[in-house]
C-alpha cells in the first residue's frame, strides 16, 4: 500500500519534499486593536539569488489556478476544500514534470518546513486568517485582493507581517502594469495641476440571479468540505448559488463589485494621489439592491468620498457618467486609465515631462515575479500589505455607507469611525469556531 498524507490520500511528493512532523499550530488571528504599526526594515534571509522558492497554493478556483500557472515552477503543494479543484491543480503541477502534495486543510500545508511561501486565492472571508496564520508559521504570502472582509482584519494582517518579518504582496496586479504607473506618475508629477475630483468606475453585478431564481438549499456535494469552506463565516445551509465564484455576492463572504473591482481602481486612485498610508475623511452614498434580495450586494451605486485637501472621489456602479477605470480631473484637464487604455483630455498631457522630472514610483512589470524578487531581497513589494489594507478600507467604508444609509466620518490615523455605535463597531465582525 502506498504512503498517505495527512488527508488519507496518496502522498505524491515524498521523493521531492523532506519529511515533516506535525507541530502545535498557532491558529486564529492576532488579538488587539487597530493601533498603527510603521513599516520596518526586514533583515535578509538565507535565500540565494538562484535558489528556488517553494510555494504552496491555498484556494484553487479560477483565480487560484491562474496564480498557480504564474508560480508553476515554484509550486510544490496545493490545498483546496474542493477535491475536484485540488486535483485539477495537482495535475497542472505534475504535468510540469514534478510531483505535488495535496491538502484539504491549509493548516497542514503551513506545517511543512519545506514550503517557503504561500499563495492565497480563497474567498475573501478567509484571507485574513490564512495570511496571519501563514506569517506566524514563517511563510511569506501572496494574497488575492480584496485583502480583507473587514477593516480591522487588515490592520491585524499588517501587524502580523511586520511582527513576523514576512513579505506580504496584495494581488492588485494593476500596480505592475506600465500604463497605470505612467498615469500615476503624471498625476503625481503635477501635469494636471491640482487634482480636485476622481471618478472610479466598477463593474455591474454578474450574479446568475440576474437571469433565474435562486436554487433551494441542498446537501453539499461529496467533493466539498463545506464546513471548511465556510470556515470563520456564519453557518448557513449549503446552497450552490452561494459558493465558489458566487461567494462574491453575499456579505458573509465578500463585498460585491465594490471590493472586487474597487480594490483595483480605488487602488490606482490612491497610488496616483499618494494616499497609500492614509484614507478619506468622510464617505456617503446610495445604492440599488436586488428587489427580492436574491443576492445581497449592490447592483448599482454612487458613493462620494471626501479626502484631504478638498479632493472628491466618486465611485460609480452602472452610472452613465463614470466609465470602468480611474479618471483624474485637474486644473489642466483629465487623465483616464484602465486596462489597455491611457487617454487624456489633451494627448500632449501624456507626453509631458516636467522640468523637475516625474516622480520615481515603484516599478514592476510582473506582479508575481515582484513577489518572488522581494522574498529574496526582503524589500517591501509593490503592493505591500499596508497598501492593500488601505485600499480595502476605502472599499469597506463605501459599503458601510450604502448599507447603513449614513454618512461615515473616518479617522484614518486611528482607523476608527466617528458616529453612532452601531456603525462604528462595524469595522470588524465576530468569527465562527469550526
Amino acid at each position: 500500500m502506498s504512503e498517505q498524507n495527512a488527508n488519507g490520500e496518496p502522498a505524491t511528493a515524498q521523493d521531492e519534499l523532506r519529511p515533516w512532523r506535525r507541530r502545535q499550530f498557532l491558529g486564529g488571528v492576532l488579538a488587539g486593536g487597530l493601533g498603527l504599526v510603521a513599516p520596518t526594515f526586514i533583515p535578509a534571509t538565507a535565500f540565494g539569488a538562484n535558489e528556488r522558492v517553494h510555494t504552496g497554493h491555498i484556494g484553487l478556483g479560477g483565480q487560484g489556478r491562474g496564480n498557480l500557472k504564474a508560480f508553476l515552477s515554484q509550486a510544490v503543494a496545493v490545498c483546496d476544500v474542493d477535491s475536484k479543484h485540488r486535483q485539477q491543480a495537482a495535475t497542472m503541477v505534475e504535468q510540469s514534470g514534478r510531483s505535488c502534495l495535496q491538502f484539504t486543510d491549509y493548516r497542514e500545508l503551513l506545517d511543512r518546513a519545506d514550503i517557503d511561501a504561500v499563495v492565497i486565492s480563497t474567498p475573501d472571508h478567509w484571507h485574513a486568517r490564512q495570511t496571519i496564520d501563514a506569517c506566524r508559521a514563517g511563510k511569506d504570502v501572496y494574497v488575492e485582493k480584496p485583502l480583507t472582509l473587514t477593516i480591522a482584519q487588515g490592520r491585524r494582517m499588517v501587524q502580523a507581517a511586520r511582527q513576523q518579518q514576512r513579505i506580504v504582496q496584495t494581488g492588485s496586479q494593476q500596480r505592475s502594469s506600465q500604463n497605470f504607473r505612467r498615469a500615476c506618475q503624471l498625476v503625481r508629477g503635477g501635469v494636471l495641476g491640482k487634482v480636485h475630483e476622481i471618478h472610479v468606475g466598477i463593474a455591474a453585478s454578474n450574479h446568475p440571479f440576474r437571469e433565474r431564481e435562486p436554487r433551494p438549499n441542498t446537501a453539499p456535494p461529496a467533493e466539498l468540505d463545506y464546513n471548511l469552506w465556510l470556515g470563520p463565516a456564519p453557518w448557513q445551509e449549503y446552497n450552490p448559488d452561494r459558493v465558489h465564484y458566487n461567494f462574491r455576492f453575499f456579505w458573509d463572504y465578500s463585498g460585491g463589485q465594490m471590493t472586487n473591482w474597487g480594490a483595483h481602481h480605488i487602488d490606482i486612485a490612491h497610488w496616483g494621489m499618494g494616499w497609500d498610508d492614509s484614507g478619506p475623511l468622510s464617505v456617503e452614498g446610495s445604492a440599488q439592491f436586488h428587489p427580492q434580495l436574491w443576492h445581497e450586494v449592490s447592483e448599482a451605486c454612487r458613493i462620494t468620498y471626501t479626502y484631504p485637501d478638498q479632493v472628491t472621489m466618486i465611485v460609480g456602479q452602472r452610472q452613465p457618467d463614470i466609465a470602468m477605470g480611474t479618471k483624474f480631473f485637474g486644473q489642466h484637464g483629465w487623465i483616464f486609465v484602465d486596462r489597455g487604455k491611457l487617454v487624456a483630455s489633451d494627448p500632449e498631457l501624456l507626453q509631458a515631462e516636467p522640468a523637475e522630472g516625474l516622480p520615481d514610483l515603484a516599478e514592476s512589470s510582473n506582479h508575481h515575479k515582484n513577489f518572488l524578487d522581494c522574498v529574496a531581497s526582503r524589500q517591501l513589494p509593490i503592493c505591500d500589505v499596508e497598501i492593500g489594507h488601505r485600499t480595502a478600507t476605502a472599499c469597506h467604508l463605501g459599503n458601510l455607507a450604502i448599507r447603513t444609509g449614513q454618512r461615515i466620518e473616518w479617522d484614518a490615523a486611528t482607523e476608527t469611525i466617528r458616529g453612532p455605535v452601531e456603525v462604528a463597531t462595524q469595522v470588524d465582525r465576530s468569527e465562527r469556531e469550526f
